[in-house]
């Protein structure tokens, strides 16, 4: 299995990146095998994968975020069964199939999330050290979010992100941020908007919705365990991607949900659930956008 590696889509390609191999054991736990700097690349116009250009080192938990065609990966871990990380930052240029080493950022950071916004890439949250591997930073650090000018130099945004949970995710749509929850809890059951005057994360009006299982009986739900939520922006639509197991028959689940941000009432959409094949599923929790080849 791969997990916590990152993909990004530039044009008609969609790119696979880091992570780290894993494998179930007679006993059903999971053994870390690898972490890996592999960079590979699915053309959707082919539908054939290629292998590019490596990363500088390996590296996993990372941010990743795409500006004016070109990925940015930072921080991130690097040693299996290990806290440590690192505020190193590549950026890949499709074009000559090459990485290019930024300068680091001012914190390290893993499980933080990559967005550009503004013209600019934002690293927000994570856990976070100080660069001499500090772990005793205060509470505004370990709030905090980077943001990089394209100039060559990292500022600090204190408190962007008031939890010490890392965000799930979050997107750009529109020139404006949303989030839909963190790491311990994907959905909290409502977006949150980014107020950039004022520094906070706001309920998004008319977001609320306690559940994605709109489809299915109450007393069918009890038995049902989320799996993942993930989320990708399309025009003004958050469209929401979760997977669920049926505890009773290992069934997996799979549903989708769209949300207009500039609805003024009903403005969740439900589609009806996708049944999966019975049996144990490890299921990706990541998303990207790709553009209409049509």
């Amino acid at each position: 299995m791969l997990k916590d590696f990152a993909i990004a889509s530039i044009n008609d390609s969609i790119y696979m990146i880091g992570g780290r191999i894993c494998r179930k054991d007679n006993k059903n736990s999971t053994i870390e095998v690898e972490a890996r700097a592999t960079l590979m690349c699915y053309n959707i116009g082919t539908d054939q994968w290629s292998v590019c250009a490596p990363l500088s080192h390996p590296r996993f938990n990372f941010a990743c975020t795409v500006l004016n065609n070109k990925i940015y990966i930072a921080g991130g871990q690097y040693e299996l069964a290990s806290a440590k990380c690192t505020s190193s930052v590549e950026m890949y240029d499709p074009t000559d199939d090459k990485w290019t080493q930024l300068p680091n950022m001012m914190r390290l950071r893993y499980k933080s999330v990559g967005v550009a916004w503004q013209g600019k890439v934002y690293i927000v949250g994570g856990f976070v050290q100080g660069c001499d591997g500090d772990c005793q930073l205060g509470y505004v650090d370990r709030c905090s979010a980077e943001v990089y000018d394209g100039k060559g130099k990292w500022d600090l945004v204190p408190g962007m992100w008031k939890l010490d949970v890392p965000p799930n995710q979050i997107v750009a749509m529109e020139g404006r941020l949303f989030s839909s929850g963190d790491c311990l809890n994907t959905w909290k059951g409502h977006v949150e908007l980014y107020d950039e005057n004022i520094n906070l994360w706001n309920v998004l009006e008319g977001s609320q919705l306690n559940h994605f299982m709109t489809n299915v009986l109450e007393s069918d739900r009890q038995s049902m365990q989320r799996l993942y939520v993930t989320m990708a922006p399309i025009n003004t639509y958050l469209y929401f991607l979760a997977g669920y197991r049926d505890t009773t028959s290992s069934r997996t689940i799979l549903t989708v949900h769209r949300f207009d941000t500039v609805a003024k009432e009903d403005g969740w959409m439900s589609f009806a659930p996708s049944l999966g094949e019975e049996g144990e599923q490890q299921l990706c929790a990541h998303c990207c956008v790709a553009p209409n080849l049509a």
